[in-house]
């Protein structure tokens, strides 16, 4: 199902079943899985892509270049980054400089983490203000800046 909504700031969108949105949103062009919840003042841009069953906290940003599976949560004011100012500064308006990231099933990434262009895998918990830099290719959790493994996930 495509939603258009001028006045929240929702266009383009490939809504899922059973979608539930809390506005004021930003939302554009990209495509939210079945039974997923997206929290108020969230900007999910274009070509991003959000699994089914996730809950994306509010204030948080995703921008073009991210895929989130499904069964994830990302916790409030998590920024996810696609711009790594590899040319000495911000690319702007050339995409070809942007980097992707890509997050496994069942990730929890707690409120205010910052995320770089990086994989993560399945299973991971990253911790509350934590800045991901790296890939990610173990599950357990992490934490710090730069995220670190704290330990094993002893539940999978």
């Amino acid at each position: 199902m495509s939603y258009t909504s001028s006045a929240a700031g929702i266009r383009d969108v490939d809504f899922g079943e059973g979608v539930k949105i809390v506005e004021p949103c930003n939302l554009y062009g990209c495509r939210i899985g079945d039974r997923s919840f997206v929290g108020p003042f969230t900007e999910i841009q274009q070509d991003a892509v959000i699994g089914a069953d996730c809950r994306i906290q509010s204030h948080s940003f995703v921008c073009t270049g991210v895929t989130i599976g499904d069964h994830c949560f990302i916790g409030h004011g998590v920024m996810f980054i696609n711009d790594t100012f590899s040319g000495g500064g911000p690319a702007r308006h050339d995409p070809s400089l942007w980097k992707a990231t890509r997050i496994g099933q069942h990730v929890s990434i707690g409120s205010n983490a910052t995320i770089l262009p990086v994989s993560i895998c399945d299973h991971v918990v990253i911790g509350a203000g934590a800045v991901v830099t790296t890939d990610i290719t173990e599950p357990g959790v992490y934490a710090g800046n730069p995220a670190r493994r704290l330990e094993a996930r002893r539940d999978l």
